[in-house]
């Protein structure tokens, strides 16, 4: 099956799994994605992730967090820019998730970064995803 956009795919599987109690769920691998789960672990929204290689594309597993009880720590996952409308910022209108308590993953010059980091080096970008 032929998947458009790779992003909203992985953010779809890591909600469905977290809403499903799963303690792992498996991604296809590519860096984009990688740098993207380096940043959920970063800020704590997953314990840690691994890289496997099939001898193909690769699959990226995502071990879940979950706080007291089970209850989820990625309360909201969502796709902001997608292939067919593409959501640009600059550094000064850079997008607030929560007032503050969520992150936007933003798409700059200088990598995939969180929108706080952006801001720190006064750059724009694509915004990508919010996460609360």
């Amino acid at each position: 099956m032929q998947v458009t956009d790779t992003i909203a795919d992985m953010l779809t599987r890591i909600r469905n799994a977290s809403s499903a109690k799963h303690p792992t769920v498996d991604v296809p691998r590519s860096n984009e994605k990688k740098q993207i789960a380096q940043i959920l672990q970063d800020e704590g929204y997953i314990k840690n992730f691994r890289v496997i290689d099939d001898n193909k594309q690769g699959v990226i597993r995502i071990t879940l967090k979950y706080a007291d009880g089970r209850k989820q720590v990625i309360t909201g996952l969502r796709r902001v820019s997608k292939p067919g409308l593409r959501i640009y910022s600059n550094a000064k209108e850079m997008p607030k998730v929560m007032k503050g308590l969520g992150i936007a993953i933003v798409s700059t010059s200088k990598g995939i970064m969180t929108d706080r980091k952006a801001r720190a080096e006064n750059v724009g970008g694509e915004v990508l995803a919010f996460v609360w």
